[in-house]
């Protein structure tokens, strides 16, 4: 089985794994790091963007700093498996501020819905205006999160 991953040699790798751990470091730090002039590491980074192997350089935030510190998991049920009705529930769930993931799922139910509220007394609230007016919700079934045990975790390389 050929996969992209296949065109990474090992300095490709390390720029990854390292771009991952601390996406501030410099061309200068990356370079001496894999071994190269920074010029060449400038340019590997730059494919490496270009051809879709990095697609976002961002800020982790403390969600306890940002007013939201629980986090839940919701399993969605749809009314039916319908086209439209995933295409209008995955439209609207996309709009939602609290949802930070949302995934269309093999097995008992349709969408593992991954969101971050203030706080446990606010998620009945977040449930009636924002999961159940979604396209098709017929039923929901929530998880609360009581520890990260490996939050934010970087992909292997």
């Amino acid at each position: 089985m050929n996969h992209e991953s296949d065109q990474l040699d090992l300095i490709d790798r390390s720029l990854l794994r390292l771009l991952q751990e601390d996406g501030r470091r410099t061309t200068l730090d990356l370079a001496a790091r894999v071994g190269l002039s920074p010029t060449g590491t400038s340019q590997r980074v730059k494919r490496l963007f270009r051809d879709g192997f990095i697609t976002a350089v961002r800020a982790v935030l403390n969600p306890q700093k940002i007013g939201r510190g629980t986090l839940v998991f919701i399993e969605v049920r749809l009314d039916q498996a319908a086209p439209h009705v995933f295409d209008r529930f995955a439209e609207a769930v996309a709009k939602a501020p609290e949802v930070l993931e949302c995934h269309m799922v093999v097995g008992g139910f349709d969408y593992l819905v991954k969101a971050r509220i203030s706080e446990m007394a606010a998620y009945q609230d977040f449930l009636k205006r924002v999961i159940l007016p979604l396209p098709g919700v017929r039923e929901t079934h929530t998880y609360a999160s009581i520890s990260d045990v490996k939050p934010d975790a970087l992909l292997p390389v």
